[in-house]
């Protein structure tokens, strides 16, 4: 059974950082990308970030270029999301997401809000 489990959110003033983690099982984990989305209120879920299954290539929404690194641990079968010089706009829900073998795997999510 697949597993998606985000951790980390929370709440930070403007200019701050937090780092997510989503921990993975239940599949091969090294064999398949993984991306980071997320979804504000009253927005449609957009796709942060993205790495590939070896880790060697990451791409990025343009909006969080040079502020958010996506990173995965093999050995942990965690992907990781660092995120720097956070603004209120960054204020989502973040989903960890998988493709597996044509099925859409969503984790539950985890609530980053940016408020001084």
């Amino acid at each position: 059974q697949v597993q998606l489990v985000e951790s980390g959110g929370g709440l930070v003033q403007p200019g701050g950082s937090l780092r997510l983690s989503c921990a993975a099982s239940g599949f091969s984990f090294s064999k398949f990308a993984m991306s980071w989305y997320r979804q504000a209120p009253g927005k449609e879920r957009e796709l942060v970030a993205a790495i590939t299954s070896a880790g060697d290539s990451t791409h990025y929404a343009d909006s969080m270029k040079g502020r958010f690194t996506i990173s995965r641990d093999k050995a942990k079968n965690t992907v990781y999301l660092q995120m720097n010089s956070l603004e209120p706009e960054d204020t989502a829900v973040y989903y960890c997401y998988a493709g597996i073998e044509l099925r859409n795997c969503w984790g539950q999510g985890t609530q980053v809000t940016v408020s001084s």
